[in-house]
């Protein structure tokens, strides 16, 4: 069994915080909590996906809360976006029965996110579980055997169901890009053109680390520029993909409003392309390297609690830095290269404009120290 970074955290967290776990479906999320705080004796499970669930929620009381939970120490309520109104119900909880553990899930930040932030201010501690990282992996079976399987994760991914059937990573993929992804991003907006969502992601994942334009976009997909918008957004808030906006401070040239897109998982940008060719056969390995390396850290990131702002830059003369960090006032930058015998020139512009800053290249024989640093 594969330890996850958030087992310790979770179980830190006083009584008196609600626990919000989010994250895209087939993450981890129920195995974790399983693993944390048990299934049955003083744990009651209750999945948001069960319409006697939903409907036992529909008009709940303090009183049969209190009956319902009994003798339980911890309350778990899966999928909970699914419930109506579930920030004020679950408020309830720790209004009424103050000594019950609770602890909420769901695979929509949006929708979970929202219902629940105004009822249980100041009263809960938010986590995102993502697909498993490297540093998981390593710390499960030695950094040697991870760097070994790096051209493997840059085409399957980290998911679960992946890294735990090898052999048959197509076919989990292929489950999950078909049913699993869109399940939260048809429903969350009411979305009916899957078809149009589809090509989308797929649009997206040729994208994979350029810059990214809605009108271009909407033009490829046969959707308006805003709609474009409004789909990314619910495939960032399904934890498919996210925004990394660009730099700019002290050049006139820099570009000010750009953006690029990059998924969560490589074997989920993969499934939507339907390419799984082998990394040392691609001629697009570079953008794979990029895709996993930054969603790798920011990984890293959000489980060490490092609260790092991160960016791209790039000027209208098309000169570029990869990926750049600023932590209590210090900016570090990064060009990230497959290759380490490649040749690759320091960005002189950049660190001119920028003196305190300082700059690597990150390859496949030295990312262990930029993907396990600590705080």
């Amino acid at each position: 069994m594969i330890t996850r970074f958030l087992e310790e955290q979770l179980k830190n967290v006083s009584t008196d915080k609600a626990i919000v776990l989010l994250g895209a479906r087939q993450a981890g999320k129920t195995t974790l909590i399983e693993r944390v705080f048990g299934k049955g004796g003083d744990t009651l499970w209750l999945n948001g996906d069960d319409s006697d669930v939903r409907d036992l929620f529909e008009n709940i009381s303090s009183t049969r809360l209190k009956a319902l939970i009994g003798e339980h120490k911890t309350l778990v309520v899966d999928e909970a976006q699914r419930i109506a109104d579930i920030g004020l119900k679950l408020k309830l909880v720790t209004d009424a029965i103050p000594g019950v553990r609770l602890v909420a899930s769901g695979s929509s930040s949006f929708d979970l996110a929202n219902k629940l932030n105004e009822p249980l201010t100041g009263r809960k501690r938010e986590f995102i579980l993502y697909p498993i990282s490297f540093g998981e992996m390593v710390a499960h079976h030695g950094l040697l055997d991870e760097l070994r399987l790096l051209p493997h994760r840059l085409v399957f991914g980290y998911y679960p169901e992946v890294v735990s059937c090898p052999g048959e990573e197509r076919e989990a993929l292929h489950e999950l890009s078909e049913s699993y992804l869109y399940k939260d991003i048809l429903t969350l907006e009411k979305i009916k053109k899957s078809e149009r969502l589809t090509r989308l992601l797929k649009a997206l994942a040729y994208q994979v680390g350029s810059q990214v334009s809605f009108s271009e976009l909407s033009r490829l997909c046969g959707l308006d520029a805003k709609t474009v918008e409004k789909y990314i957004t619910v495939l960032e808030q399904a934890y498919i993909i996210f925004r990394l906006a660009s730099f700019s401070r002290n050049l006139r040239n820099e570009l000010k409003a750009s953006r690029k897109i990059y998924f969560w998982d490589n074997g989920i940008r993969n499934a939507v392309v339907a390419d799984f060719r082998a990394a040392e056969n691609r001629d697009d390995v570079g953008k794979l390297w990029e895709n996993f390396v930054i969603s790798e850290r920011l990984k890293r990131n959000e489980y060490i609690r490092r609260f790092a702002n991160c960016w791209f830059w790039r000027t209208q003369q098309q000169q570029e830095v990869d990926y750049i960090e600023e932590l209590d006032g210090e900016l570090r930058a990064w060009e990230f290269n497959w290759n380490p015998m490649a040749k690759l020139k320091h960005p002189k512009v950049f660190l001119s404009a920028y003196p305190d800053c300082s700059f690597e290249v990150i390859h496949r024989e030295n990312i262990a120290d930029f993907l396990l640093e600590n705080p």
